[in-house]
């Protein structure tokens, strides 16, 4: 489970496009609150799917072969195959231009709310499901699985942490310097969506399989 939620958590904290909306809330009028307030709601997202998971199991793993163990399995190996076509149709699909999206014109006017609201919005939900149904397999009686849960939601929010940090502690630098790397996401976007999707679906695909038949 611990190995799964790292590369889940990882995938996550990797993903262009929400790096690339959190850039541009960064650099609007009010970026610095505006940034908290989508980390914050991103952060959110994640612990209350992981806390719905939690509270379905009782924090007690299903037995294997049970049929609670068996579908949660399967939801992986769903999830997993969905993300590898995918990643393999974004791959053979013709390259599309990438730019700013079309609120990013009207970002300095954009409120904490919609901030929120955007993070919500720009989940990878995908990912986020496979993380759900990876942490069915979690034993809170053992302070191993809490560590886990835990690394796992600020795993995937640390690239937000990163620049959200870097913003307040050097704004100036940290405009110019975010700015370029957001150029570099829309460059290689992707790139980086096809890598990210075939890596976590082959990964959860190939696992949820061994699990199946072990």
């Amino acid at each position: 489970m611990v190995l799964d939620l790292i590369v889940v958590g990882t995938a996550i904290s990797l993903g262009p496009l929400h790096n690339s909306a959190f850039i541009l809330l960064l650099s609007s009028r009010r970026g610095v609150r505006q940034g908290l307030a989508f980390l914050l709601s991103w952060l959110a997202n994640l612990i209350a799917v992981i806390a719905c998971v939690v509270l379905l199991t009782g924090g007690e793993p299903p037995a294997r072969h049970s049929a609670p163990s068996t579908a949660a399995i399967v939801a992986k190996l769903v999830l997993g195959l969905a993300l590898a076509v995918y990643g393999v149709h974004r791959h053979r699909r013709p390259p599309r231009p990438h730019g700013p999206p079309r609120w990013s014109a009207r970002i300095d006017e954009a409120s904490t709310a919609t901030a929120a609201a955007l993070a919500w919005v720009l989940q990878p939900w995908a990912l986020v499901g496979v993380g759900a149904a990876t942490a069915v397999d979690a034993d809170l009686s053992t302070l191993t699985a809490w560590l886990a849960l835990a690394g796992y939601c600020l795993l995937a929010t640390l690239s937000l942490v990163v620049m959200e940090t870097y913003a307040v502690r050097a704004p100036e630098a940290a405009n110019a310097r975010l700015n370029a790397l957001r150029t570099w996401l829309e460059q290689h976007q992707e790139r980086l969506i096809v890598t990210l999707a075939l890596v976590v679906g082959l990964w959860t695909t190939a696992r949820s399989i061994y699990e199946l038949v072990a």
